[in-house]
């Protein structure tokens, strides 16, 4: 068989498989977290492909090739194929750990105290609270306490949601935004993000936390600036930037 033969078949199965997962890169994605998140799977899965179907190429190829072998002999030493496959695995692993670290570090994934401190005036900052069996939202700067299932946030906007639990260990996680994080009690856990797209998403609990841990559930509501605003209004709050304090009032989402 042609030496050229297994390497051609692996370029063109790797083809095939960047062309099956393209759909994937021309949707749109909901919020800045899981742009980061999907862009960075996406990159590693490009990485994986073309190495997974050399590597199975070669491992057909040989298989098929020496199937009647019935006396192997032991594999030579080649010291240049060591240093080139050597080479070959660090390049790659430098290429991981420098994507994954551009996106681990990014603030709409990793959302550090400096970050917080360092909120911008038109940003939204909600508290939110895990109990047994239910979320509780409350706009910390706009003295509004949601007692509903549903919060409202607007779109194209900085949000920070701090997460915490009044009991027992939660998980606050819209899988549709990329979001997902422990509610932990006497603790804040932030997660900040910018939701792109107008609509409503499905909150749930992502760690099993009793018997009415697959009731808890709840919606997250991103509306315009205007309708957001509207909200505010409507419920006693200030303006959309959630710096202006108002009389302390319940939601009514």
């Amino acid at each position: 068989m042609d030496s050229k033969r297994p390497a051609f078949v692996a370029l063109l199965g790797a083809a095939l498989l960047a062309l099956a997962v393209d759909p994937a890169l021309a949707q749109g994605y909901d919020s800045a977290t899981e742009d980061l998140i999907r862009t960075l799977n996406t990159q590693l899965l490009y990485a994986a492909i073309p190495i997974t179907v050399l590597v199975e190429g070669i491992l057909i190829y040989t298989v098929w090739k020496y199937r009647n072998n019935e006396d192997p002999l032991p594999t030579k030493e080649n010291r240049r194929l060591e240093i080139t496959w050597t080479v070959a695995t660090a390049i790659v692993l430098l290429f991981v750990g420098y994507a994954s670290y551009g996106v681990m570090a990014d603030p709409y994934v990793t959302t550090t105290q400096q970050d917080v401190e360092s909120m911008s005036d038109d940003a939204v900052e909600i508290e939110v609270i895990g109990q047994r069996y239910n979320w509780k939202y409350t706009y910390s700067d706009q003295n509004i306490t949601n007692r509903t299932t549903n919060v409202v946030v607007p779109a194209n906007t900085n949000i920070y949601f701090k997460v915490t639990s009044t009991d027992w260990i939660h998980a606050f996680h819209v899988p549709e935004l990329g979001l997902k994080q422990d509610a932990l009690p006497n603790q804040h856990n932030t997660i900040k993000t910018k939701i792109n797209e107008q609509g409503t998403y499905q909150v749930y609990c992502a760690e099993y936390c009793g018997s009415g841990h697959s009731a808890m559930l709840s919606e997250i509501k991103v509306v315009s600036q205007q309708e957001y605003q509207q909200f505010l209004k409507e419920n006693g709050g200030g303006s959309a930037g959630g710096n202006s304090s108002s009389n302390n009032s319940t939601a009514s989402a």
